[in-house]
């Protein structure tokens, strides 16, 4: 049994592709559907011509925004991954197919997310390969509610 426990670090949203995320202090997650107001729940996401149940809700380790800035002197913010949950102290690559909370919420994580070009044209830096197999982790919502800053994530 994992006996890891992490924190909700950063909580973004965007209402449509190419905008710049934008922080929140809570947001909705919708079981089967996704986030309130998020570009992918209401099909204005890059990938909203092709749906994925497990594209729900995107996370990320804060862990490897301060690896990009140690190893690489790359300066990457919170907003501009461009994934909804910055998580502390969670092993996401290892949650693929496992299920856990966020606060009251529970997730199933689908598949280790792929960066982008997307994400270099947006931040303008040269970021696509050193973000390989550090680029999150895809999630489908089981149990809705509302998830916070500060909230626990924990194994289910």
């Amino acid at each position: 049994m994992a006996t890891w426990t992490g924190t909700v670090e950063h909580l973004h949203i965007v209402p449509r592709s190419f905008l710049p995320m934008r922080s929140m202090d809570r947001i909705e997650l919708v079981a089967g559907r996704g986030i309130t107001g998020d570009r992918y729940s209401t099909g204005d996401g890059f990938y909203s011509d092709r749906p994925e149940e497990g594209r729900q809700v995107t996370l990320f380790e804060i862990e490897t925004l301060e690896a990009l800035q140690r190893d690489h002197k790359v300066t990457l913010l919170p907003a501009e991954h461009r994934r909804n949950v910055t998580v502390r102290d969670v092993p996401l690559n290892h949650l693929v197919g496992q299920r856990f909370r966020i606060g009251p919420v529970l997730l199933e994580g689908t598949r280790l997310s792929t960066p982008c070009r997307h994400i270099e044209q947006i931040t303008g830096q040269e970021i696509f390969t050193i973000l390989l197999h550090r680029s999150g982790l895809h999630a489908r919502i089981l149990e809705g509610g509302e998830v916070a800053l500060g909230d626990t994530i924990r194994p289910e």
